[in-house]
């Protein structure tokens, strides 16, 4: 039996407003499903889905980056030992722009940045090829356990 790990999950969606779309194909329980799946260990997390204002304004104070990126992961453990903590901040306008663009659907990209997400507060990365193969295949196993297909693979 495979062990289900503890999660504590808070939800924020100060851009429910512009985007009530969004909120809706988003469910606390679905969200929660898609985080257990990329967990490794309990975990704290809060996911914030935000406008492009305060998506761009975090890119910028944080990576110095002066534009809005589809999800920030802010991962607060400091050691393996510590329990995994972090914030995910998904931009709505971002990840809506790339599923239009990549010809996916809303859900199945948002679930897949959830996934990325959830990883990066665990350590995982993609800063040199070996470490980016690794998290893809993980990403990618992940996503297909969950009923989605590969996300690095063009739907055509």
């Amino acid at each position: 039996m495979t062990r289900t790990h503890k999660l504590t999950l808070t939800m924020q969606f100060p851009a429910a407003k512009a985007f009530p779309a969004h909120k809706a194909i988003l469910p606390r329980a679905t969200v929660a499903r898609w985080v257990r799946a990329a967990l490794l260990a309990d975990a704290e997390l809060t996911l914030r889905f935000v406008d492009e204002e305060e998506g761009r304004a975090l890119n910028r104070t944080y990576r110095q980056k002066d534009y809005a990126t589809n999800v920030l992961t802010f991962a607060y453990a400091e050691s393996e030992e510590d329990p995994v903590a972090g914030d995910l901040i998904l931009c709505c306008p971002v990840v809506e722009k790339e599923a239009a663009q990549q010809d996916k659907p809303l859900d199945a990209h948002y679930a897949h940045l959830i996934v990325h997400g959830t990883l990066h507060a665990q350590g995982y990365d993609h800063e040199d090829e070996r470490e980016a193969e690794e998290m893809e295949a993980v990403e990618t196993e992940i996503m297909q356990a969950l009923g989605f297909s590969d996300p690095y693979v063009p739907i055509s």
